[in-house]
């Protein structure tokens, strides 16, 4: 029994595959949309990966983080396991943490068109310094872009205790 027709779910084809490929290298194609059935209700949808890797562009050693992805959708909603699959397409790509996670909102921002959307990485340390950085976007003459603008002032106004993760 399934709430979804065949219409519906018909550019799904990763989800139930039994012979998934990992991409070794950054693939935003990797990326599959279905169609949110409550557009008119805003509500969050919330990802986390705690095993993201990437490496560094300079040394080419590894970086681990936790990404948090939220979002309110639109139209279109991310398919759950084509962004594991893509986040894993992360783990041979050279970038630094802020570039990764603005390049993880923008290709999620080209492929859903989400009322808001907010990604967070919460980088382990290395060298003795941890990095987590947070972008996020809201539609612009919506009330989406004051909730972004809000957002981002008073984001980490109660900053977690880190301890070595």
């Amino acid at each position: 029994m399934s709430g979804r027709n065949d219409e519906e779910t018909k550019g799904i084809t990763l989800l139930g595959n039994q012979n998934t490929t990992y991409e070794m290298n950054y693939d935003p194609g990797i990326l599959e949309t279905f169609v949110n059935k409550h557009p008119d209700n805003d509500y969050f949808v919330k990802f986390n990966c705690p095993e993201f890797t990437s490496l560094c562009p300079i040394t080419g050693q590894p970086d681990f983080a936790t990404i948090t992805i939220s979002y309110v959708p639109n139209v279109k909603m991310v398919e759950s396991k084509s962004l594991k699959l893509y986040l894993f397409s992360f783990r041979n790509h050279g970038d630094f943490h802020e570039d990764c996670v603005n390049v993880i909102m923008k290709d999620l921002i080209k492929l859903m068109d989400p009322k808001y959307i907010e990604v967070w990485g919460k980088f382990t340390p290395r060298g003795g310094i941890s990095i987590d950085p947070f972008c996020n976007y809201g539609q612009a003459d919506t009330k989406w872009e004051q909730i972004a603008f809000n957002r981002l002032a008073n984001h980490d106004l109660y900053p977690e205790k880190v301890d070595n993760r």
